[in-house]
């Protein structure tokens, strides 16, 4: 299975690539500005980032280019998840105070692929200044918490999915899971 992880410059990145190196995935770390419209990959993990796409139209690299017309699932994490709601019609907003560290999860639909299986109630790490505040239009909410509204979110008829955590730190109790999770559909 080959998943690259577009680098968006979060400082996890490499940690996101290498759990997936981890779970005997073929990934490399490509950068943002890469085409990966009618790449040979089986799903694209979009990283996380320093930058703010709270009321901004900038693009995240060249990501606005590809994104509509690939098939196979993403995963979007803390600004790849900003960046899927804002792309696809949702809000992002500047938080009041910037969320870092170990955040109460609730699953709010444990029966999607994403959760199935896993506590309704865990403990996920975060580290940023925005948060999704509407889900785009058809999209579900999957999970929130008390400071953020949308915490995880996917597309209503495609394999795209958002997290505002951080699966690939230790601190997040299943982050594994959820990539496995992730794997699974990419599978499908």
């Amino acid at each position: 299975m080959k998943i690259p992880v577009v680098d968006n410059g979060g400082q996890w990145t490499h940690r996101e690539w290498r759990v997936l190196r981890d779970l005997d995935v073929d990934s490399e770390i490509v950068p943002n500005t890469r085409d990966l419209a009618g790449a040979d990959v089986d799903g694209i993990v979009l990283s996380g980032g320093a930058l703010s796409v709270e009321a901004s139209d900038a693009p995240l690299g060249a990501i606005d280019g590809w994104i509509d017309a690939v098939a196979v699932p993403v995963l979007g994490i803390c600004v790849g998840h900003q960046y899927l709601a804002r792309h696809f019609g949702g809000i992002v907003t500047r938080n009041t105070s910037p969320a870092f560290g170990r955040v109460a999860l609730t699953v709010d639909e444990p029966s999607h692929p994403l959760f199935r299986g896993l506590p309704d109630h865990q403990q996920v790490w975060e580290s940023h200044n925005d948060s999704v505040t509407q889900v785009p239009p058809g999209w579900q909410r999957l999970a929130h918490s008390d400071g953020c509204p949308v915490e995880a979110m996917t597309h209503p008829t495609r394999p795209i999915f958002g997290v505002q955590f951080h699966p690939e730190v230790e601190h997040t109790e299943q982050g594994r899971e959820i990539f496995r999770r992730f794997l699974d559909a990419c599978r499908r």
